[in-house]
């Protein structure tokens, strides 16, 4: 494609199907891409009469909701023609904003029945329809998420970070010989994992405290949320994009604390987990009717129940004598820096499954806000501890 320095939008189609064809050789879903019988005049669009009669040709190699989706798209455009790259981005697995909008706006709904109503499916099938179900407000996305997830790569992100967990806070607890509010033991901060105000200059605390837990409470509570919210939505989302939710989350929540609870330390993932689940519960309350999940009222009572128990013992803790005085317990400012992550970034990255996040201007103007506050927080911890003339605990 290198030599042609500007190729008709149908030439780069067809040569971006064959470089596919080349990338996946035994893909039995594809339809043979030749442009130029549909589109003589190297537009980029055909009509959708072609269209329909490519799709009805070659129908018993597609997969029947992808067939459905392709349909729905011909019916979506009542102007005759679709853009051919959509076609080549559907069989490819990729879809742009225009096509989301064509087929959302469609004259038609989907005739063939709901995921929910197939018979006869394996154990990993009924898996991956409850994970849809779970996370995703639309029939549409749900159908494409079913077909397309193949648990390649597994939602590693969310259990590495929960073993890892684990392991630490049982090696921490045994070195301690002490596992219920482990945090009150006076040997606790000395972990070098531990955010401290007074060892803010190694940076890498802002995230490490995520592998300190208050107790096996507090990690009890987390880790079950880690792993009943923030897997499915690894599934769904994939790893790169809940990550991104969930260290933001955590690094807002150290950062948070260093600005609004200068003398406290800070441990817990709960920065992490709160920015996750605020945000999955954000997103069942915007896209309420869409969203088929099982007694979700119910389950969103018992999760904010949960969430407000866990926010209410990192209160008290915080406040009761410590117990290496003249450092407090830890903060729990952290949990408020997740929450205000997950009702921002994590909202549109939820809302926007399998969509570009660079074309979203809310995207930007929420990654410019957290951008701000990054760098204000920066600037605090290297300015306004001195200026403040602030008497922090010593060093532990």
């Amino acid at each position: 494609m290198g030599e042609h320095p500007s190729p008709g939008p149908a030439v780069a189609a067809c040569a971006e199907a064959e470089r596919i064809e080349e990338l996946e050789p035994e893909a039995e879903e594809r339809l043979p891409a030749a442009p130029e019988d549909f589109d003589p005049g190297s537009t980029g669009y055909i009509s959708t009469g072609k269209f329909r009669s490519l799709l009805e040709s070659h129908s018993s190699k597609l997969d029947p909701h992808k067939k459905e989706v392709l349909l729905a798209l011909a019916d979506s455009h009542a102007d005759g023609q679709i853009c051919y790259q959509d076609f080549v981005n559907l069989m490819s697995n990729k879809r742009s904003n225009s096509f989301r909008q064509a087929i959302l706006q469609g004259n038609r709904r989907l005739s063939s029945k709901a995921l929910l109503e197939e018979k006869g499916l394996s154990l990993s099938q009924r898996l991956i329809r409850h994970v849809a179900y779970e996370t995703l407000p639309r029939e549409i996305d749900r159908k494409w998420y079913y077909d397309s997830y193949t648990c390649c790569p597994p939602p590693w992100f969310m259990i590495t970070i929960t073993l890892l967990e684990v392991a630490l806070f049982l090696y921490n607890g045994v070195l301690l010989d002490q596992f219920v509010l482990q945090v009150t033991h006076p040997r606790y901060l000395k972990n070098s994992l531990v955010y401290h105000p007074q060892l803010r200059a190694q940076a890498w605390r802002y995230v490490t405290y995520i592998f300190m837990h208050a107790g096996v409470e507090q990690l009890g509570l987390n880790v079950a949320l880690q792993l009943l919210v923030g897997v499915p939505l690894e599934m769904v989302h994939g790893a790169t994009r809940i990550g991104l939710v969930y260290v933001a989350g955590v690094v807002a929540g150290s950062l948070a604390v260093s600005v609004a609870d200068m003398t406290a330390p800070v441990v817990g993932s709960s920065g992490g987990v709160y920015a996750l689940v605020s945000a999955h519960l954000a997103n069942i309350v915007m896209n309420w009717s869409g969203m088929k999940c099982q007694f979700k009222l119910l389950r969103m009572a018992v999760a904010l129940i949960c969430m407000s128990m866990e926010f209410g013992r990192a209160v008290w803790l915080r406040f009761h004598p410590s117990a290496y005085p003249p450092c407090p317990h830890p903060s729990f400012v952290a949990h408020l820096g997740g929450v205000a992550v997950g009702i921002t970034l994590g909202v549109v990255v939820l809302r926007n499954y399998e969509q570009r996040l660079q074309d979203q201007s809310l995207w930007w103007i929420f990654v410019t806000m957290y951008t701000i506050f990054v760098l204000f927080a920066v600037f605090w911890n290297i300015f306004a501890y001195t200026l403040l003339d602030l008497k922090l605990p010593p060093a532990p």
